[in-house]
């Protein structure tokens, strides 16, 4: 399968990422490593995007992510290998990426889960991290980027 457009050699792609670059960049230090690849590999998932899920999944494995947790991501809710605050942030990765879904968007519920584990700054991380990995995910699945030869790293 071959990418619609060589989206990482085009000027005006190379702006877009720079901007979505630093978007990730800043929530980098306010969540654990773990919960953010664990969020990014859950909302890739949903969205169907192999690109992500390849590269996230390489990432936390390079980052020290225990092989079981990866493998068991897709079904978090059955799985005892993820604490409490990880489950709060994959539930409000699910339902902030199925926006659609569901009629009020994400629940009170989800919110006040996720209230118990992270202060404001790591709500905000949160947030943050499910819109960027959800355009990201939007931009690679449209374009039909190739999954498998993502090297952790390989991005800077």
């Amino acid at each position: 399968m071959d990418a619609r457009v060589n989206y990482f050699g085009n000027a005006l792609a190379g702006k877009v990422m720079k901007h979505l670059n630093s978007a990730g960049a800043a929530v980098h230090s306010a969540l654990p490593v773990a919960t953010q690849e664990l969020v990014k590999i859950r909302a890739s998932q949903i969205n169907g995007c192999g690109f992500c899920t390849d590269m996230h999944t390489k990432d936390a494995a390079a980052a020290g992510e225990d092989q079981q947790r990866l493998n068991l991501v897709a079904v978090w809710r059955e799985a005892t290998v993820f604490t409490d605050a990880e489950r709060a942030a994959l539930e409000l990765a699910e339902q902030g990426t199925r926006i659609a879904d569901g009629a009020d968007g994400v629940s009170d519920e989800a919110w006040a889960n996720a209230t118990k584990h992270y202060d404001e700054d790591q709500l905000v991380a949160l947030m943050s991290l499910i819109a960027v990995i959800n355009a990201y995910n939007r931009i690679n699945v449209i374009n039909r980027q190739p999954a498998g030869d993502y090297k952790p790293g390989m991005f800077g």
